[in-house]
This record gives C-alpha cells, structure tokens and sequence, in this order.
C-alpha cells in the first residue's frame, strides 16, 4: 500500500514581478529605500557621535584623577618596593583597599630597519634567524588555469553575482 503525500506549493517569500515595468518599479523602489536606509544610518551615527562625545566628557576628569592617582601610586611602591616584596620573594603586595603587582613582559623583538637586519644576518652566516616562506601562488594558478587543471586539490571556481544598481545610489544590492 503506497501512502500519498502532499506537496504543498511554496508560496513565494518575496514579490516577484510580472512584467519589465515592474522590473523597473522594483529597481526604483530598492535605490528609494537605499536611500533612506543611508539617512537612517547617517542620523544614528550623528546620534552616536552626540552621546560617545558627551561621556567622553564626563570621564575626561575621572581618567585625569585616575592616572595621576596611578603615578602616585606606583612612584611610592617603586620607592618602597623591598619592603613590599619582601626583598623580591613576591612580586605583588595586598593592600586593605586592593592589591598592586609588577608584571614582567615577555620579550619581544623591535627591528629598526628589517631590510638592513636581513643583510647582515645573512653576511654573519646566522640564516636560522630568517625565515623562507613557500606560499602558492593562486595569481598564477589563474593566468594559467589550464596548466593546473589537472593537478589534484586545485579547483578553478566562478559564480557569478546578480546586481541591482539603482540610478542615484552609490550602494549595490547583491541577491
């Protein structure tokens, strides 16, 4: 016994138009809307900036107390530091109120002029401090695409974009 389905017909989600006129009515309201879209967004940036400006304000003073508080700070525990580590057992001390701790950076490595670094590295014979780094090279696979066709894990690919451009309007909307 064979049991009958139904298919249901997918309504369409969007409208979808019947005629060139339509076409052209559609591609007039997407710029409309495009449009509009910029004002909403340009106004909430104005509205933004407004607010970010305002609490930049009100923090202004705060970070100043703040980082001069912090100068003070660390100046007296640098001054006082021995004492606070126990002659360098410890690198942190607790206060009633909070703790303050000295943090070794890792090292890092600051190059004034690399070029000039990688000449005399090399004129020093030190070539395990350069690194040689083999990359492919997807430009040349694509002036070539049928020298590589055959090769096993490369794969030419090109889909294409529908673009709607709306006389007026300086964004593109991709489907």
């Amino acid at each position: 016994m064979t049991r009958a389905t139904h298919v249901k017909a997918n309504a369409a989600r969007f409208p979808v138009p019947q005629s060139r006129d339509e076409v052209n009515e559609a591609i007039a309201r997407i710029g409309l809307l495009q449009r509009e879209r910029e004002r909403i967004q340009a106004d909430m940036n104005d509205e933004l900036a407004k607010v970010r400006l305002r609490f930049e304000e009100l923090a202004t003073p705060l970070n100043e107390q703040i980082t001069g508080l912090s100068q003070g700070v660390h100046t007296w525990c640098e001054a006082h530091r021995l004492e606070l580590t126990r002659s360098g057992k410890t690198k942190f001390y607790d206060f009633a109120a909070g703790e303050i701790k000295w943090r070794l950076r890792p090292p890092r490595v600051s190059l004034q002029s690399a070029e000039n670094v990688l000449e005399t590295l090399k004129r020093l014979g030190l070539t395990r401090f350069i690194r040689v780094k083999e990359q492919l090279n997807k430009e040349a696979m694509l002036a070539e695409p049928e020298v590589v066709s055959g090769v096993a894990g490369v794969k030419i690919e090109q889909s294409e974009d529908f673009v709607i451009v709306p006389f007026g309007s300086n964004l593109e909307e991709v489907a």
